[in-house]
């Protein structure tokens, strides 16, 4: 099958590679749509953290936003799977440690992630993955949908970690695909939202999207923010949010940069803030798929192209197409 293959920095190609075989407890899916997204970026570019300490390696197959079909399911795995649509956790635990034990598999020392950790990606025509970490997708919910839970799951634990009520304030600084997704889920629940960006582009594409408050640091309104998401990539942002904060309440962080941040603690003990940190969208793959499957929420508009698999080079280096828009998300079909 071919699959799409990072041997070192700025350096990716596809590859005929042999197809996989389903292990005890595992099925392989057809892939049918997987998203880019900024760590497959970072893999692209050698910044990923991972690499530097050790948690990956070169040559890395990448692709945890999926989407496809059951195809065949390995020993010990109920047959009627075959056949379903589905997507799946990132995080794949041991299953026998505390963590694990404990629903923090995501968390698990010895875990694999797919696309990232020891684990094959979606960027393929097909992919295996165990069976426990399947999420079946209902009828209502297409490829294109499907493909965004992951990024759809992450932004809803932001948005759980924010710990907002319904007419309550946020701010969410980085208006790309997590920070549109957690915007458009907390606006389904009644929160009063507002997006803070840097690219007058994304600001108007938001603003396209049905949300309206997008602004620059220099028009943003002096207004008490009842819990801030930091869904940005800049160091000097996880010390803005904190600045900004409303005393007392909550600064979420799930945006990463490329260099340590710095963040004043003191004020974070000052002002009694709140930090959460997110790490995956496990725990909230089933929230998300029922949110996408009652059309409470949809992702599809932050969809601005699908590619197919020899394309993906370009979409990692930044040479964007111009018909594709300000959204922000590039889906591949691998079998184009």
């Amino acid at each position: 099958m071919r699959a799409f293959v990072i041997t070192g920095p700025r350096a990716a190609e596809v590859r005929d590679v042999d197809p996989p075989v389903p292990g005890a407890g595992q099925v392989v899916v057809n892939v049918e749509r997987a998203g880019v997204c900024g760590t497959d970026a970072e893999f692209f570019s050698g910044e990923m953290e991972y690499l530097q300490s050790g948690g990956a390696f070169y040559p890395v197959r990448i692709g945890h936003e999926w989407a496809g079909t059951v195809a065949s399911v390995g020993d010990d795995v109920d047959p009627v799977w075959l056949g379903r649509r589905v997507t799946g956790d990132t995080m794949l635990g041991c299953g026998t440690c505390a963590r694990c034990n404990g629903n923090r598999q995501h968390l698990c020392e010895d875990r694999f992630e797919i696309g990232i950790r020891g684990w094959p990606g979606a960027l393929a025509e097909q992919l295996p993955v165990p069976v426990t970490a399947l999420h079946e997708l209902p009828p209502t919910v297409d490829a294109a949908q499907g493909a965004m839970v992951e990024p759809g799951g992450n932004a809803l634990r932001a948005v759980r970690g924010a710990a907002l009520s319904a007419g309550e304030r946020l701010l969410v600084i980085g208006p790309g695909t997590i920070g549109l997704l957690a915007a458009r889920i907390a606006y389904a629940d009644g929160v009063d939202v507002h997006l803070l960006g840097r690219d007058q582009p994304s600001l108007e594409f938001a603003r396209s999207i049905g949300l309206p408050n997008a602004w620059s640091l220099d028009t943003l309104p002096p207004l008490r923010w009842d819990a801030v998401i930091d869904a940005s990539t800049a160091a000097t942002v996880p010390d803005l949010a904190v600045r900004l904060v409303e005393p007392g309440r909550r600064v979420v962080y799930i945006g990463l940069s490329g260099t340590p941040s710095l963040v004043d603690t003191r004020m974070i003990a000052l002002k009694d803030v709140t930090a959460v940190g997110v790490l995956s969208a496990s725990g909230g793959l089933a929230e998300t798929i029922r949110r996408y499957a009652t059309g409470e929420v949809d992702p599809r508009p932050l969809i601005g192209a699908v590619v197919g698999l020899d394309d993906v080079t370009d979409v990692l280096a930044g040479r964007r197409r111009t018909e594709w828009g300000a959204a922000p998300k590039v889906h591949v079909d691998p079998r184009r």
